[in-house]
C-alpha cells in the first residue's frame, strides 16, 4: 500500500514543489486553512521556460491544465476534497455570502462565508489579496483589492457584511494582506492621487515620490529637449501608491487591532521570479489564489 501510495505521488504531484505563504497572525487560528500561491511548481508551461502554477483560466493556458494546478494546489494544503468558490472579478466592491458548495456563477471580487468544509478563492497578479478571519464567530472572508476596489473600500465594506450577517466585530478579526505590486514599484499618475485624497484623510500619506535617474539623460540631456517651456520635459520624481498601506489604514479605521494584522510585503513586480505581476510582465501571465476555508 506504502509503495502505490508513493507511486501515485510522484505522477500527480508537480515536478517542482508548490510554495504556499501564509500570515503569521492567521497561522494561529486552528481552524483556519488558508495560504497564499506562488507560481512555483504546476503544470503550466505557457508562461516562462520554467512550469508553474496558474491557477486562473487564462486565454493562453488550456482548462485541463489549469485544474490539475488548483487540485495540487489544493492538496498542498490538505483540502483536495474541498469545494473551491471562485468569482469572476471586475474590479468592483461586490460582496457574496456562500451559504452553500454549489453557489451560481459568481461575479464579484469578495466571498464571505461561515460553512466549514468550503474554500473561498480570489486570483490576483498584482492587486492585493485580502483574508479576513472572525476567531469568535469562526467566519471568514477573502478580498481582491485593487486601486479601483480600495478605493470603493472593499475591505471595509467585507467586514461590515460579516458584521451583519455573522455579528463579527473588529477586535474579533483577524487579518492578512498578500502579496501584491508594493511602493517600489507601483507608479501611478496624479488624477489616483487626487481621488485617493478624496476618500481618505490618510491619503496624502499613501503617496511617495520616487527619483530613478537616467544615465543617458543625465550625460546627454540635449537629446531629451522638447519645445515645451522652460525648455524640458518632465524628468522629475514620479508618484508612487502604497496599496497594502492603503489596505492596513482601511482596516484599522474600521477598528481592527494593529496587532491583529499581517502584511506580507512580497512584491510581485520586482519578484517575477516567485510571482506572476500582469504589470511587469505586460499583460501575459498567469494568476495566483489567495484562499482560506474553515475546518470541518
Amino acid at each position: 500500500m506504502a509503495a502505490l501510495a508513493k507511486k501515485i505521488s510522484k505522477v500527480n504531484w508537480p515536478a517542482r514543489r508548490i510554495q504556499v505563504l501564509q500570515g503569521a497572525s492567521l497561522r494561529k487560528i486552528p481552524w483556519l486553512i488558508h495560504g497564499f500561491s506562488t507560481r512555483t511548481g504546476g503544470f503550466t508551461s505557457v508562461y516562462g521556460k520554467e512550469k508553474t502554477l496558474n491557477l486562473s483560466f487564462t486565454k493562453e493556458d488550456s482548462r485541463p491544465t489549469v485544474e490539475k494546478n488548483r487540485k495540487a494546489f489544493l492538496r498542498s494544503l490538505g483540502a483536495s476534497e474541498w469545494p473551491l468558490i471562485a468569482l469572476r472579478q471586475i474590479h468592483s466592491d461586490i460582496v457574496h455570502v456562500v451559504k452553500s458548495s454549489n453557489p451560481s456563477q459568481l461575479t464579484g471580487d469578495g466571498l464571505v462565508t461561515s460553512v466549514p468544509g468550503l474554500m473561498l478563492a480570489i486570483q490576483t497578479a498584482d492587486c492585493l489579496p485580502v483574508i479576513l478571519a472572525d476567531t469568535r464567530n469562526k467566519a471568514i472572508g477573502v478580498f481582491h483589492a485593487g486601486w479601483r476596489g480600495t478605493i470603493k473600500r472593499i475591505v471595509e465594506k467585507g467586514l461590515g457584511i460579516m458584521r451583519c450577517e455573522y455579528g463579527s466585530m473588529p477586535e474579533d478579526i483577524t487579518a492578512a494582506i498578500g502579496p501584491g505590486i508594493q511602493k517600489c514599484c507601483y507608479e501611478v499618475g496624479q488624477e489616483l492621487k487626487d481621488q485617493f485624497e478624496s476618500q481618505f484623510e490618510y491619503g496624502q500619506l499613501l503617496f511617495h515620490e520616487v527619483f530613478t535617474p537616467d544615465p543617458v539623460r543625465e550625460k546627454y540631456p540635449l537629446l531629451f529637449m522638447n519645445m515645451r517651456a522652460p525648455g524640458h520635459g518632465d524628468w522629475g520624481p514620479k508618484l508612487h501608491l502604497d496599496l497594502t498601506e492603503a489596505n492596513r489604514r482601511q482596516l484599522l479605521s474600521a477598528g481592527v487591532l494593529e496587532s491583529h494584522i499581517t502584511t506580507l510585503g512580497h512584491c510581485t513586480s520586482c519578484g517575477t521570479r516567485r510571482f506572476f505581476s500582469h504589470r511587469a510582465e505586460k499583460g501575459t501571465t498567469g494568476r495566483m489564489m489567495a484562499v482560506a476555508g474553515i475546518r470541518k
